[in-house]
């Protein structure tokens, strides 16, 4: 294995390093809020609902609510259910 090799493994690990904290990262989760925020509040207006930019907040924190709990969810499912079925 020569230095490029070397070079071309540690920049594709900066990159799956980067990928893996952009899932994780708050930025993502309220980016996403707010996309869904603004294209639920378009909907309702369009729709002709009642209050579309107070309830475009449901759809919005239910997705942050929802990205709260799943460390929760996924440490309980490693431990309880992935480790089991490979036993």
């Amino acid at each position: 294995m020569d230095d490029t090799d070397i070079r071309r493994i540690k920049e594709r690990n900066e990159r799956v390093d980067g990928d893996k904290a952009w899932e994780t990262s708050w930025m993502r989760r309220v980016s996403i809020a707010v996309m869904t925020y603004v294209i639920a509040a378009f909907y309702m207006k369009s729709a002709g609902f009642p209050d579309p930019f107070l309830g475009a907040f449901v759809p919005s924190g239910g997705y942050l609510l929802s990205t709260m709990s799943l460390p929760f969810i996924k440490k309980f499912w490693i431990e309880n259910i992935y480790k089991k079925q490979e036993s």
